[in-house]
């Protein structure tokens, strides 16, 4: 069985070639992420047919941000696919309005936090509060998960001060900015190794073109399971 814990990125232009990349990876893989760049290439269908007929774990990686009551209805909208995970922003009313629409479904609402392509120049260029990153990340993640989020999207460098947290006992710490040791970061800024996330804190690590734009697919992702089962990759909060 794969190792769960890895969830690939299929961050690939459209239904056939997500396809083409599941054939390629096979059973080396059981978690595959589909993103707002495949949803007009017909994403959902492609999270279905892997879900309903291979038997993949999906999570739609959507990303909602809008008033409570269109942000629960999208939710609801989804609810009815029963796939994995669903992100959506870590402000407190979207995510209370998620965890209505998620209902009594299996869905996971995670929370994005601030994402991993960004860095304090990013923020000041939004107005953000000032503050260091990683601390305006744990404050956001402890606010989200007091407010319903089964878990959050955090950096890979943040996932021990968030695993620290009082509410993030018991919920799920995803973390994408991880590459291999040696890999292209590519518009990545708060970077890990596969090992190095998981020893952090995190439950899945989220790796896209280092397996998708690797010559040997296959080869890459069992690369990464390898250190994901190394002594280097002992986590605290290890999940079945």
């Amino acid at each position: 069985m794969p190792d769960d814990r890895l969830i690939v990125a299929m961050d690939v232009p459209n239904v056939l070639e997500g396809l083409d990349l599941a054939k390629a990876l096979g059973d080396s893989v059981g978690f595959y992420k589909i993103g707002l760049g495949m949803l007009t290439g017909g994403g959902l269908a492609l999270a279905n047919e892997l879900k309903q007929e291979h038997g993949k774990r999906i999570f739609l990686d959507m990303k909602f941000f809008d008033i409570g009551a269109t942000v629960e209805a999208a939710v609801r909208g989804v609810a009815q696919f029963d796939l994995d995970f669903l992100t959506v922003h870590g402000d407190p009313h979207v995510v209370r309005a998620a965890r209505e629409g998620a209902g009594g479904s299996d869905m996971k609402i995670l929370a994005v936090t601030i994402l991993t392509s960004l860095d304090r120049a990013d923020l000041d260029a939004s107005c953000i509060k000032a503050g260091d990153v990683a601390d305006l990340v744990q404050e956001r993640a402890g606010i989200a998960l007091s407010s319903g989020a089964d878990g959050v999207i955090c950096s890979p460098q943040e996932a021990a001060m968030v695993r620290a947290l009082p509410e993030a006992s018991g919920k799920l710490i995803v973390t994408p900015g991880v590459r291999p040791a040696g890999a292209d970061l590519g518009d990545q800024k708060r970077v890990m190794t596969p090992a190095q996330a998981i020893a952090a804190g995190a439950d899945h690590v989220v790796v896209g073109r280092p397996i998708w734009k690797a010559a040997d697919p296959r080869k890459a992702a069992l690369e990464i399971q390898a250190e994901l089962a190394s002594p280097q990759a002992i986590s605290p909060n290890r999940r079945a």
